[in-house]
């Protein structure tokens, strides 16, 4: 199958109906990228029209051609190549000796000519509708298809853009050292969600949905900058609720630009900026506060909100308040991008959305899951058509053939193993939690559509999604990659232990960090001490950096005895809490003083999201640790996820049970639950049809029926399909 991906480009007419021909007619794998690659010439950035990535074929490039003149199309054939050529060669693993491996052919598509000889001066070719395909079967097989994904990874530059810029040197073989230098280099492209999400931008909102480690904050920085390379004119900002996140997207954003353009960005253009701000500085500067002064509204710090709202209502009402002394702002920029948006208010969506222009591109992504408030993000919908005269309207549907995606949802996990995210949405959700008399269920909280298990990559591998009914869900290798986990065994890849004192848990994360330091070749900046209590963590873990310094181990502070822009520094080991982890990620993590989870006070969900946000910073090695009996709730949870082979085994709660727990939405939009209410009623009623004798199977048509067969065989143990169809059909 080939995945049709649609950057920005000014040729529709040829560009549909080249996606058309390969939807319908092409038998082969691959990618076609439309406005993508970037490459650089002496009169800026430009793309290819089309570029087809197949195990089978190699590389095509298509110089498409609009309407009926096609004079320069062996100039742009020759131009395309060389251009192809010159950057491949670069790469050994891409040639044999002095031979380059890919197979590059080059060919012009002019669909709206109708009289074309397929093959124009020998090797030039130039194909429309009638002949595309036949001059598609003439082209040989690629002699080395095991390039594939090497290839792939060099188009996107992504090898580039994850390659650690500190060479870790020799080390041994299988120190952690050497595994996480392994598994840094096992991700060498994006994924077809990450290909849309990157490339595909429509006019108007655009979600991304993902877990912790499907790549959000390296797929909104790479869809930032191939923006900015395609409309170097366009004001872009890049904003986010993480501090910390400022310098990753800079390196990201540069590295990528660099790639293409040997150029930085125009930071001028392209800003990275914070979602609240202050006066100062450029880097003080943010989204908030460059609304109220170019709309002459008052702007409020964190502390003048907090005594005028009440804490935990600052930035919130702030912004509501902005909003309202200013209902219509001043159209700044050209596109608004925005991390991880469910810890940040709908009033400040709702400001960047006021301060775009006309097209109101705004691309907003985050993680249900890792909502550290208790208010879910609402809809679409909900947020934006606030006050529109025409409102948004929005779909999780693609639009059409190649169209760019308004809903895009990225599936795979490339950070956490299977063991460590399974565990984590285990404790997450209180999957393995004892029950509850007033809910009658352990669970704290559930998405509030079934089909969102799938949406984030969960397979049903036995029982039924149904209120009331058992229920086992299951990570497959396609969501979750085997060599995130096989580095490792299991017992080492996520740890629970429990302390009887907080100075026997200082004392042991001490000399564990000392040992990974010392004897298993981890650097500092490879490890990671979160307290998940955002209050207490100057104190909490005062003790073990005392412990470290002692034995000549530097430690920080994030935010606190370093800049809030920075996160890691490579001879010093960092401590922080929650929220300034958010965004981050390291080989080794321990999370400490775990057991304080389970205080009765606080509400459970934002508890356990806390908690599964920590545990999802790890890239390798997770410790959850804590003391005393308020750890045990937590370590027995675990060890009911070890016995279930790391899989979710529950009673789906009912519509009464429901009631009681914190519902993750999946955000569907209205459109959408209508027509969801809708299949569900004419299913049902042809079910009964069916059964009664009013239809019968012929009346259906076989095409049909083995169409459904097809679609359900691939979700047989989604959906408990009712004897009475298929007995009917065997009939």
């Amino acid at each position: 199958m080939i995945e049709v991906i649609r950057g920005t480009i000014d040729k529709p007419v040829s560009a549909n109906r080249l996606a058309d021909f390969f939807v319908t007619n092409s038998g082969m794998e691959g990618t076609l990228y439309f406005g993508f690659p970037i490459f650089n010439t002496s009169d800026g950035a430009q793309s290819f029209d089309a570029l087809l990535v197949s195990p089978q074929k190699g590389l095509i490039i298509f110089h498409l051609v609009e309407g009926t003149n096609w004079d320069d199309s062996l100039e742009m054939q020759d131009y395309y190549f060389n251009v192809m050529e010159s950057k491949l060669r670069t790469h050994k693993r891409l040639m044999d000796r002095r031979t380059l491996k890919v197979q590059i052919v080059p060919l012009t598509f002019a669909p709206r000519n109708d009289h074309i000889d397929p093959l124009q001066d020998g090797e030039y070719a130039i194909c429309n509708d009638s002949n595309l395909k036949s001059y598609f079967d003439e082209i040989p097989d690629w002699k080395y298809p095991e390039c594939f994904e090497f290839l792939t990874s060099v188009i996107q530059s992504v090898r580039t853009i994850r390659k650690n810029p500190i060479n870790r040197g020799n080390l041994r073989p299988e120190s952690r050292g050497d595994k996480l230098k392994r598994l840094e280099e096992s991700i060498v492209h994006l994924d077809k969600f990450q290909n849309k999400a990157v490339i595909e931008t429509v006019d108007g909102v655009q979600r991304i949905r993902g877990l912790a480690g499907t790549g959000k904050t390296i797929v909104l920085a790479l869809k930032a900058a191939y923006l900015h390379a395609k409309h170097p004119n366009w004001k872009i900002a890049v904003t986010f609720n993480t501090r910390s996140l400022k310098e990753q997207f800079r390196k990201l954003i540069t590295t990528f630009a660099i790639e293409y353009s040997h150029t930085e960005p125009d930071w001028e253009n392209l800003q990275i900026i914070h979602a609240w701000g202050a006066s100062g500085s450029d880097e003080k500067r943010g989204i908030y506060y460059e609304f109220c002064m170019s709309n002459d509204v008052e702007y409020l710090d964190f502390q003048t909100a907090k005594r005028r709202f009440g804490a935990g209502r600052e930035f919130s009402h702030a912004c509501k308040n902005a909003l309202k002394e200013c209902p219509k702002s001043n159209s700044i920029y050209d596109v608004i991008l925005i991390d991880e948006a469910q810890d940040l208010p709908i009033w400040f969506l709702r400001i960047c959305f006021e301060m775009l222009k006309d097209d109101k591109r705004l691309i907003y992504a985050y993680d249900e899951l890792q909502n550290l408030g208790s208010k879910p993000l609402p809809s679409p919908e909900e947020i934006f058509n606030y006050s529109q005269i025409e409102p948004i309207k929005f779909s999780s549907l693609s639009r059409g053939t190649g169209e760019p995606q308004q809903d895009v949802t990225l599936k795979v996990c490339y950070r956490n193993s299977r063991p460590v995210l399974v565990t984590a949405h285990a404790l997450g959700f209180g999957i393995y939690r004892k029950k509850d008399p007033e809910s009658n269920t352990g669970l704290i909280q559930i998405f509030d559509h079934p089909q969102l298990w799938r949406d984030v990559g969960y397979e049903v591998s036995d029982g039924e999604l149904k209120d009331g009914r058992r229920v086992t869900l299951s990570r497959s290798s396609n969501e979750s990659p085997e060599f995130l986990e096989n580095h490792s065994p299991t017992d080492d890849l996520i740890e629970f232990r429990k302390f009887d004192t907080k100075k026997e848990q200082d004392l042991w994360v001490s000399r564990a960090i000392i040992k990974n330091l010392r004897s298993e070749e981890l650097r500092n900046d490879d490890i990671l001490v979160i307290n998940p209590d955002p209050l207490s963590t100057i104190e909490a873990v005062g003790p073990i950096r005392a412990l470290l310094f002692k034995s000549r181990i530097y430690t920080h502070l994030v935010g606190i005895d370093t800049s809030p822009d920075e996160f890691f520094y490579r001879n010093s080991v960092a401590f922080t809490g929650i929220y300034r982890a958010k965004g981050n990620e390291a080989g080794m993590v321990y999370v400490v003083n775990a057991g304080d989870y389970s205080q009765k006070h606080l509400n459970p969900a934002i508890v356990r999201n806390r908690l599964f946000s920590a545990i999802t910073r790890s890239k390798a090695w997770v410790r959850v640790l804590g003391v005393g009996e308020s750890m045990d709730e937590l370590i027995n949870e675990f060890k009911q996820v070890k016995k279930n082979q790391f899989q979710l085994r529950f009673r789906y709660p009912t519509e009464d049970e429901r009631k009681h727990l914190n519902l993750v939405n999946r955000d569907m939009s209205d459109s959408e639950r209508k027509k969801l209410s809708q299949s569900k009623r004419s299913f049902d009623q042809l079910l009964d049809d069916l059964s009664a004798g009013r239809v019968f199977v012929d009346d259906i048509g076989r095409k049909k029926v083995e169409r459904m067969k097809e679609l359900l065989d691939k979700r047989i143990l989604w959906c408990q399909v009712p004897s009475i169809f298929w007995s009917s059909w065997k009939e």
